[in-house]
């Protein structure tokens, strides 16, 4: 609390730990639907073409672009699966008041991390391109799509539950 002013300079965000790992868990339900269901579903002149998520990356890789592919591979697949399973590595143990081997420095390249988690710009980027293709042909969303938004909120939804401070705390005190 503020001595001049009264007002709460820390808020405690309490339970965090049990609700921000329902949301990861959430998460990786959703990315796991999304890489394997369709993405979007083409229809043009009675042909139909789906595309799954892995295939805009073989798809970027057999038309020259290796390095675009790699990227799109790197911040659409590792990276979200990386930052789960670190989120669910660390929250899940924490839960029952322990701390698992690696934990504090898997907590620590988790921050790092982060910053790698480009999904929304993904989804950005097939929407900009959704709106371009739907001129030459009938498209659908498929479940990947959705699977995605959905992932979107709950990936950031959690990450913005947890409490830094707490959390290191809590690491700190919990028992190996």
């Amino acid at each position: 609390m503020c001595p001049r002013c009264r007002a709460g300079l820390l808020t405690r965000r309490p339970d965090f730990v049990n609700r921000a790992a329902a949301l990861v868990l959430a998460a990786g339900f959703f990315f796991i639907l999304a890489n394997v269901f369709p993405l979007m579903t083409l229809t043009a002149d009675y042909r139909e073409s789906s595309m799954l998520l892995v295939g805009s990356v073989t798809g970027l890789a057999q038309e020259g672009f290796t390095v675009l592919g790699a990227m799109v591979g790197t911040f659409m697949l590792v990276a979200p699966s990386l930052v789960i399973g670190a989120m669910l590595y660390i929250l899940i143990p924490l839960r029952h008041g322990r701390r698992l081997r690696w934990a504090v420095q898997i907590c620590h390249a988790m921050q790092e991390a982060r910053r790698w988690n480009m999904v929304e710009v993904y989804v950005l980027g097939v929407l900009v391109s959704l709106l371009k293709l739907e001129k030459l042909a009938a498209l659908s969303l498929g479940v990947a799509f959705w699977a995605f938004v959905g992932l979107i909120l709950c990936l950031a939804s959690a990450l913005s539950i947890i409490d830094q401070t707490e959390l290191w705390r809590k690491l700190e005190e919990a028992r190996p």
